[in-house]
Protein backbone atom coordinates (compact mmCIF):
# COMPACT_ATOMS: atom_id res chain seq x y z
CA UNK A 1 0.00 0.00 0.00
CA UNK A 2 1.13 3.51 -1.08
CA UNK A 3 0.97 5.76 2.00
CA UNK A 4 2.19 9.53 1.95
CA UNK A 5 3.93 11.31 5.41
CA UNK A 6 3.82 15.76 4.63
CA UNK A 7 5.93 17.98 7.23
CA UNK A 8 8.84 18.97 7.52
CA UNK A 9 11.59 16.41 6.43
CA UNK A 10 15.17 16.70 7.86
CA UNK A 11 17.59 13.76 8.10
CA UNK A 12 21.48 13.68 8.04
CA UNK A 13 22.63 11.24 5.26
CA UNK A 14 25.97 11.76 5.61
CA UNK A 15 28.03 12.50 8.43
CA UNK A 16 28.17 16.49 8.95
CA UNK A 17 25.55 16.45 6.20
CA UNK A 18 21.87 17.90 6.97
CA UNK A 19 19.30 17.97 4.18
CA UNK A 20 15.98 19.92 4.65
CA UNK A 21 12.81 19.42 3.00
CA UNK A 22 10.09 22.19 3.93
CA UNK A 23 6.65 20.94 3.58
CA UNK A 24 7.90 18.08 2.16
CA UNK A 25 6.14 14.74 1.07
CA UNK A 26 7.45 11.07 2.16
CA UNK A 27 5.93 8.26 -0.29
CA UNK A 28 5.67 4.88 1.65
CA UNK A 29 5.13 1.37 -0.29
CA UNK A 30 4.35 -1.27 2.76
CA UNK A 31 6.30 0.92 5.14
CA UNK A 32 9.36 1.70 2.52
CA UNK A 33 10.99 4.90 1.84
CA UNK A 34 10.13 5.48 -2.01
CA UNK A 35 11.03 9.13 -2.38
CA UNK A 36 10.93 12.22 -0.48
CA UNK A 37 9.58 15.10 -2.73
CA UNK A 38 9.09 19.11 -2.22
CA UNK A 39 6.01 18.77 -3.95
CA UNK A 40 4.15 15.34 -4.20
CA UNK A 41 4.28 14.14 -7.91
CA UNK A 42 1.03 14.07 -9.76
CA UNK A 43 1.02 10.07 -9.76
CA UNK A 44 0.77 9.93 -5.74
CA UNK A 45 -2.55 12.18 -5.89
CA UNK A 46 -4.80 9.61 -5.02
CA UNK A 47 -2.80 8.02 -1.70
CA UNK A 48 -3.78 8.47 1.91
CA UNK A 49 -1.50 11.32 3.10
CA UNK A 50 -1.09 11.65 6.67
CA UNK A 51 0.05 16.06 7.32
CA UNK A 52 1.78 16.65 10.26
CA UNK A 53 1.84 20.41 8.93
CA UNK A 54 4.38 22.22 10.77
CA UNK A 55 5.92 19.09 12.48
CA UNK A 56 9.40 18.23 12.08
CA UNK A 57 10.11 14.64 10.72
CA UNK A 58 12.89 13.08 11.28
CA UNK A 59 15.18 9.92 11.54
CA UNK A 60 14.38 8.24 14.76
CA UNK A 61 17.22 7.44 17.67
CA UNK A 62 19.33 4.40 17.57
CA UNK A 63 21.10 3.70 21.15
CA UNK A 64 23.59 1.50 20.39
CA UNK A 65 25.16 0.75 24.17
CA UNK A 66 22.89 0.54 27.47
CA UNK A 67 22.21 -1.95 30.19
CA UNK A 68 18.69 -3.30 30.52
CA UNK A 69 19.26 -4.88 34.09
CA UNK A 70 20.67 -0.95 35.16
CA UNK A 71 17.64 1.20 34.67
CA UNK A 72 16.00 0.71 37.74
CA UNK A 73 19.40 2.39 39.23
CA UNK A 74 19.33 5.56 36.55
CA UNK A 75 20.81 8.52 38.40
CA UNK A 76 22.14 6.74 41.18
CA UNK A 77 26.14 6.04 42.44
CA UNK A 78 27.18 8.68 39.88
CA UNK A 79 30.01 10.05 42.52
CA UNK A 80 31.76 6.67 42.13
CA UNK A 81 34.53 5.30 39.89
CA UNK A 82 33.81 3.06 36.94
CA UNK A 83 35.39 -0.25 39.10
CA UNK A 84 33.66 0.51 42.63
CA UNK A 85 30.55 1.96 41.10
CA UNK A 86 29.94 -1.75 39.70
CA UNK A 87 30.73 -3.66 42.84
CA UNK A 88 28.40 -1.45 44.80
CA UNK A 89 25.49 -0.68 42.67
CA UNK A 90 25.46 -2.43 38.73
CA UNK A 91 25.97 -6.46 40.07
CA UNK A 92 23.69 -6.06 43.55
CA UNK A 93 20.98 -4.81 41.10
CA UNK A 94 21.62 -7.41 37.96
CA UNK A 95 21.39 -10.51 40.40
CA UNK A 96 17.44 -9.01 40.97
CA UNK A 97 16.84 -10.21 37.75
CA UNK A 98 16.81 -14.09 38.41
CA UNK A 99 13.36 -13.15 39.51
CA UNK A 100 10.91 -13.13 36.13
CA UNK A 101 8.71 -11.06 37.61
CA UNK A 102 10.64 -7.74 38.41
CA UNK A 103 11.83 -8.48 35.04
CA UNK A 104 8.56 -8.75 33.41
CA UNK A 105 7.75 -4.90 34.76
CA UNK A 106 10.70 -3.51 34.23
CA UNK A 107 11.39 -4.19 31.07
CA UNK A 108 8.10 -3.67 29.62
CA UNK A 109 8.77 -0.13 31.29
CA UNK A 110 11.82 0.32 29.73
CA UNK A 111 10.53 -0.57 25.94
CA UNK A 112 7.75 1.74 26.41
CA UNK A 113 10.19 4.63 27.69
CA UNK A 114 12.70 4.15 24.70
CA UNK A 115 9.79 4.26 22.01
CA UNK A 116 7.86 7.06 23.99
CA UNK A 117 11.49 9.13 23.39
CA UNK A 118 11.87 8.51 19.95
CA UNK A 119 14.15 5.64 20.00
CA UNK A 120 13.35 2.69 17.80
CA UNK A 121 16.87 0.64 17.55
CA UNK A 122 19.00 -0.72 19.86
CA UNK A 123 22.05 -2.42 20.78
CA UNK A 124 21.72 -4.01 24.17
CA UNK A 125 23.26 -5.60 27.21
CA UNK A 126 20.66 -7.96 29.27
CA UNK A 127 21.78 -9.85 32.87
CA UNK A 128 23.45 -13.08 32.82
CA UNK A 129 19.73 -14.44 33.25
CA UNK A 130 18.61 -16.36 30.10
CA UNK A 131 14.66 -16.33 30.78
CA UNK A 132 14.66 -12.26 31.88
CA UNK A 133 16.99 -11.75 28.39
CA UNK A 134 14.10 -13.58 26.54
CA UNK A 135 11.80 -11.37 28.90
CA UNK A 136 13.29 -8.45 27.42
CA UNK A 137 13.49 -8.93 23.92
CA UNK A 138 9.88 -10.16 24.03
CA UNK A 139 8.99 -6.76 25.57
CA UNK A 140 11.02 -4.87 23.03
CA UNK A 141 9.25 -6.50 20.26
CA UNK A 142 6.12 -5.63 21.62
CA UNK A 143 6.52 -1.91 22.00
CA UNK A 144 8.43 -1.80 18.51
CA UNK A 145 11.78 -1.46 19.07
CA UNK A 146 14.28 -3.42 16.98
CA UNK A 147 17.69 -4.31 17.14
CA UNK A 148 20.20 -6.56 19.25
CA UNK A 149 19.98 -7.58 22.93
CA UNK A 150 22.99 -9.96 24.22
CA UNK A 151 22.83 -12.50 27.46
CA UNK A 152 25.41 -11.39 29.70
CA UNK A 153 28.67 -13.53 30.05
CA UNK A 154 30.55 -13.07 33.25
CA UNK A 155 32.50 -15.99 35.02
CA UNK A 156 34.47 -14.04 37.68
CA UNK A 157 34.76 -10.53 39.51
CA UNK A 158 30.67 -10.20 39.48
CA UNK A 159 29.40 -11.29 43.01
CA UNK A 160 26.25 -12.24 43.14
CA UNK A 161 25.60 -11.56 39.10
CA UNK A 162 28.32 -13.71 37.97
CA UNK A 163 27.64 -16.99 37.20
CA UNK A 164 30.47 -20.28 36.25
CA UNK A 165 31.66 -21.04 32.93
CA UNK A 166 30.20 -23.93 32.03
CA UNK A 167 26.46 -22.80 33.23
CA UNK A 168 27.65 -19.69 31.17
CA UNK A 169 28.30 -21.50 28.18
CA UNK A 170 25.48 -23.74 28.37
CA UNK A 171 22.32 -20.87 29.19
CA UNK A 172 23.97 -18.77 26.47
CA UNK A 173 22.95 -21.82 24.13
CA UNK A 174 19.59 -22.41 26.02
CA UNK A 175 19.33 -18.58 25.18
CA UNK A 176 20.20 -18.69 21.26
CA UNK A 177 18.15 -21.70 20.51
CA UNK A 178 14.93 -20.20 22.25
CA UNK A 179 15.83 -16.50 19.98
CA UNK A 180 12.70 -16.90 17.84
CA UNK A 181 12.01 -12.71 17.18
CA UNK A 182 10.90 -10.65 14.26
CA UNK A 183 12.73 -7.42 15.09
CA UNK A 184 15.09 -8.63 17.74
CA UNK A 185 18.43 -10.19 17.18
CA UNK A 186 20.81 -12.11 19.63
CA UNK A 187 24.33 -10.79 20.05
CA UNK A 188 27.05 -12.64 21.71
CA UNK A 189 28.17 -10.43 25.14
CA UNK A 190 31.35 -10.81 27.02
CA UNK A 191 30.88 -8.22 29.86
CA UNK A 192 34.51 -7.39 29.40
CA UNK A 193 37.82 -8.77 29.72
CA UNK A 194 37.93 -8.32 33.26
CA UNK A 195 34.90 -10.20 34.30
CA UNK A 196 35.15 -12.90 31.96
CA UNK A 197 37.84 -16.24 32.51
CA UNK A 198 40.26 -16.74 29.41
CA UNK A 199 38.21 -20.27 28.92
CA UNK A 200 34.78 -18.55 28.59
CA UNK A 201 35.86 -15.93 25.94
CA UNK A 202 37.64 -18.64 24.24
CA UNK A 203 34.75 -20.63 23.89
CA UNK A 204 32.85 -17.33 22.98
CA UNK A 205 34.65 -16.31 20.62
CA UNK A 206 34.12 -20.06 19.00
CA UNK A 207 30.60 -20.24 19.44
CA UNK A 208 30.84 -16.29 17.00
CA UNK A 209 32.51 -17.89 14.27
CA UNK A 210 30.64 -20.93 13.98
CA UNK A 211 27.14 -19.51 14.01
CA UNK A 212 28.37 -15.78 12.56
CA UNK A 213 26.47 -13.63 15.50
CA UNK A 214 28.48 -10.63 16.19
CA UNK A 215 30.03 -9.73 19.13
CA UNK A 216 29.17 -6.63 21.79
CA UNK A 217 31.44 -5.29 25.02
CA UNK A 218 33.47 -2.44 26.57
CA UNK A 219 36.78 -1.31 25.73
CA UNK A 220 39.34 0.92 27.27
CA UNK A 221 36.99 2.76 29.38
CA UNK A 222 38.95 4.01 32.25
CA UNK A 223 42.35 3.83 33.47
CA UNK A 224 41.51 1.40 36.42
CA UNK A 225 40.07 -1.10 34.13
CA UNK A 226 42.86 -0.77 31.60
CA UNK A 227 45.59 -1.43 33.95
CA UNK A 228 43.33 -4.47 35.30
CA UNK A 229 43.33 -5.77 31.81
CA UNK A 230 47.14 -5.73 31.14
CA UNK A 231 47.37 -7.63 34.33
CA UNK A 232 45.30 -10.16 33.40
CA UNK A 233 46.92 -10.71 29.59
CA UNK A 234 50.04 -9.77 30.20
CA UNK A 235 50.85 -11.34 27.14
CA UNK A 236 48.74 -8.65 25.41
CA UNK A 237 50.35 -5.08 24.78
CA UNK A 238 46.88 -3.28 23.96
CA UNK A 239 43.66 -3.94 25.59
CA UNK A 240 42.16 -4.73 22.00
CA UNK A 241 44.55 -7.66 21.64
CA UNK A 242 43.16 -9.87 24.57
CA UNK A 243 39.82 -9.64 22.38
CA UNK A 244 41.79 -10.42 19.34
CA UNK A 245 43.21 -13.84 20.36
CA UNK A 246 40.09 -15.44 21.22
CA UNK A 247 38.31 -14.43 17.98
CA UNK A 248 35.77 -11.91 19.12
CA UNK A 249 37.42 -8.65 17.50
CA UNK A 250 35.72 -8.90 13.97
CA UNK A 251 33.99 -7.16 11.62
CA UNK A 252 30.74 -5.34 13.29
CA UNK A 253 31.72 -5.81 16.48
CA UNK A 254 30.49 -3.44 18.83
CA UNK A 255 33.25 -1.36 21.42
CA UNK A 256 31.55 0.57 24.06
CA UNK A 257 33.69 3.16 25.11
CA UNK A 258 37.12 3.79 23.58
CA UNK A 259 38.39 7.02 25.92
CA UNK A 260 41.52 5.63 26.12
CA UNK A 261 42.23 4.02 22.77
CA UNK A 262 45.31 5.34 21.21
CA UNK A 263 46.29 5.57 17.66
CA UNK A 264 47.56 0.96 17.17
CA UNK A 265 43.98 0.67 18.63
CA UNK A 266 41.93 3.12 16.85
CA UNK A 267 43.96 1.65 13.80
CA UNK A 268 42.99 -1.77 15.18
CA UNK A 269 39.55 -1.24 14.63
CA UNK A 270 39.45 0.48 11.70
CA UNK A 271 41.45 -2.24 10.03
CA UNK A 272 38.94 -5.04 11.59
CA UNK A 273 35.92 -3.03 10.89
CA UNK A 274 35.18 -2.88 14.83
CA UNK A 275 32.41 0.14 15.80
CA UNK A 276 33.07 2.71 18.53
CA UNK A 277 30.09 3.30 20.40
CA UNK A 278 30.69 6.81 22.30
CA UNK A 279 29.22 6.95 25.41
CA UNK A 280 29.62 10.92 26.39
CA UNK A 281 27.55 11.00 29.38
CA UNK A 282 28.42 7.98 31.45
CA UNK A 283 32.24 8.64 30.62
CA UNK A 284 31.90 12.22 32.11
CA UNK A 285 30.27 10.86 35.58
CA UNK A 286 31.96 8.33 36.26
CA UNK A 287 35.09 10.70 35.24
CA UNK A 288 36.52 8.49 33.06
CA UNK A 289 37.52 11.00 30.45
CA UNK A 290 36.23 12.21 26.70
CA UNK A 291 36.60 10.05 24.10
CA UNK A 292 38.50 11.04 20.82
CA UNK A 293 35.30 10.91 18.76
CA UNK A 294 36.68 13.19 15.96
CA UNK A 295 40.13 11.38 15.65
CA UNK A 296 38.34 7.61 15.32
CA UNK A 297 36.44 8.78 12.86
CA UNK A 298 39.41 10.51 11.04
CA UNK A 299 41.21 6.69 11.02
CA UNK A 300 38.21 5.21 9.30
CA UNK A 301 36.52 3.96 12.77
CA UNK A 302 32.64 3.27 12.79
CA UNK A 303 31.56 5.24 15.67
CA UNK A 304 27.78 5.24 17.01
CA UNK A 305 26.16 6.68 19.94
CA UNK A 306 25.10 4.91 22.89
CA UNK A 307 23.06 6.27 26.36
CA UNK A 308 25.15 3.60 28.44
CA UNK A 309 22.34 3.56 30.99
CA UNK A 310 23.13 3.74 34.28
CA UNK A 311 26.36 4.84 34.15
CA UNK A 312 24.48 7.41 31.40
CA UNK A 313 21.95 9.25 33.56
CA UNK A 314 19.83 10.14 30.33
CA UNK A 315 17.81 7.51 28.16
CA UNK A 316 16.49 10.14 25.76
CA UNK A 317 18.83 10.06 23.08
CA UNK A 318 18.57 13.80 22.06
CA UNK A 319 19.99 14.26 25.59
CA UNK A 320 22.77 11.64 24.85
CA UNK A 321 23.39 13.94 21.70
CA UNK A 322 23.85 17.07 23.75
CA UNK A 323 25.97 15.16 25.96
CA UNK A 324 28.19 14.16 22.90
CA UNK A 325 28.04 17.95 22.01
CA UNK A 326 28.89 19.23 24.97
CA UNK A 327 32.19 16.43 25.82
CA UNK A 328 33.48 17.32 22.45
CA UNK A 329 33.36 20.93 23.45
CA UNK A 330 35.58 20.05 26.78
CA UNK A 331 37.86 18.32 24.64
CA UNK A 332 38.39 21.12 22.33
CA UNK A 333 39.42 23.04 25.41
CA UNK A 334 41.49 20.59 26.74
CA UNK A 335 43.16 18.90 23.39
CA UNK A 336 42.05 21.23 20.57
CA UNK A 337 40.17 18.36 18.44
CA UNK A 338 37.23 20.27 16.69
CA UNK A 339 33.98 19.37 18.53
CA UNK A 340 31.35 18.13 17.23
CA UNK A 341 28.20 20.05 15.70
CA UNK A 342 24.62 19.26 16.03
CA UNK A 343 24.46 17.64 12.19
CA UNK A 344 27.33 15.64 13.56
CA UNK A 345 26.18 14.25 16.25
CA UNK A 346 22.45 13.73 15.10
CA UNK A 347 24.26 11.65 12.18
CA UNK A 348 26.18 9.45 15.29
CA UNK A 349 22.82 9.14 16.99
CA UNK A 350 20.97 8.42 14.75
CA UNK A 351 22.15 7.14 10.69
CA UNK A 352 24.56 5.64 12.22
CA UNK A 353 23.76 3.52 14.57
CA UNK A 354 20.48 2.44 12.09
CA UNK A 355 23.62 1.78 9.54
CA UNK A 356 24.96 -0.89 11.68
CA UNK A 357 21.84 -2.80 11.43
CA UNK A 358 21.62 -2.07 7.19
CA UNK A 359 19.35 0.90 7.62
CA UNK A 360 20.75 4.45 7.66
CA UNK A 361 18.54 7.81 7.44
CA UNK A 362 15.87 8.14 5.09
CA UNK A 363 17.39 6.13 2.11
CA UNK A 364 15.04 5.10 -0.55
CA UNK A 365 14.65 1.25 -0.40
CA UNK A 366 14.94 1.43 3.41
CA UNK A 367 11.57 0.57 5.88
CA UNK A 368 10.96 3.93 7.97
CA UNK A 369 12.59 4.54 11.39
CA UNK A 370 11.04 8.05 12.34
CA UNK A 371 10.05 10.67 14.95
CA UNK A 372 7.53 13.55 14.17
CA UNK A 373 8.47 16.03 16.38
CA UNK A 374 6.16 19.20 17.39
CA UNK A 375 7.76 21.67 18.51
CA UNK A 376 5.16 24.25 18.41
CA UNK A 377 5.42 24.67 22.60
CA UNK A 378 8.68 25.09 22.77
CA UNK A 379 9.62 28.75 23.92
CA UNK A 380 8.28 31.31 21.23
CA UNK A 381 11.06 32.70 19.22
CA UNK A 382 11.38 36.80 18.60
CA UNK A 383 11.43 35.99 14.76
CA UNK A 384 10.46 33.28 12.54
CA UNK A 385 12.90 30.66 12.51
CA UNK A 386 14.64 28.57 9.71
CA UNK A 387 14.31 25.22 9.46
CA UNK A 388 17.69 24.03 10.62
CA UNK A 389 17.18 26.31 13.73
CA UNK A 390 13.95 24.39 14.71
CA UNK A 391 15.98 21.37 14.05
CA UNK A 392 19.22 22.27 16.88
CA UNK A 393 16.78 23.67 18.93
CA UNK A 394 14.21 19.99 19.01
CA UNK A 395 17.54 17.96 19.80
CA UNK A 396 18.71 20.07 22.82
CA UNK A 397 15.09 20.98 23.94
CA UNK A 398 13.02 17.62 22.69
CA UNK A 399 10.65 16.06 25.63
CA UNK A 400 8.49 13.18 25.13
CA UNK A 401 5.54 15.48 24.96
CA UNK A 402 6.69 17.23 21.56
CA UNK A 403 6.93 13.35 20.08
CA UNK A 404 3.66 13.35 18.13
CA UNK A 405 4.50 10.13 16.60
CA UNK A 406 7.08 7.34 16.47
CA UNK A 407 7.80 4.71 13.18
CA UNK A 408 9.46 2.18 13.56
CA UNK A 409 10.61 -0.53 10.27
CA UNK A 410 7.42 1.39 8.89
CA UNK A 411 5.04 0.77 11.08
CA UNK A 412 3.72 3.37 13.80
CA UNK A 413 4.19 2.45 16.81
CA UNK A 414 3.41 5.73 18.63
CA UNK A 415 0.62 7.84 17.80
CA UNK A 416 -0.17 11.28 20.01
CA UNK A 417 -2.50 12.59 17.44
Amino acid sequence: MTTILKGNILHAPAFGALETVPGGCMVLEDGRIQGIYPVLPERYAACPVTDYGQGLIMPSFADMHLHAPQYPMLGMGMDLPLLDWLDAYTFPVEAHFADNEYARLVYRQLAEDLISSGTTRVAMFSSRHTDATLILMEELERAGVCGAVGKVNMDRSGGPAQEGTEESLRETLRWLEACRFAHIRPILTPRFIPSCTDGLLEALGELARERGLPVQSHLSENQGEIALVARLHPDCAHYWEGYRKFGLWKEGTLMAHCVHSGEAEQEAMAESGVWAVHCAASNVNLCSGTAPVRRLLERGVRVALGSDIAGGDQLAMNRVIAASIRASKVRQMETGEAFLTVPEAYYLGSTAGHAYFGGGGFATGQPLHAIVVDDGEMPRPVRELRLEERFERAVYLMEKRHIRAVYSEGRKVLDRG
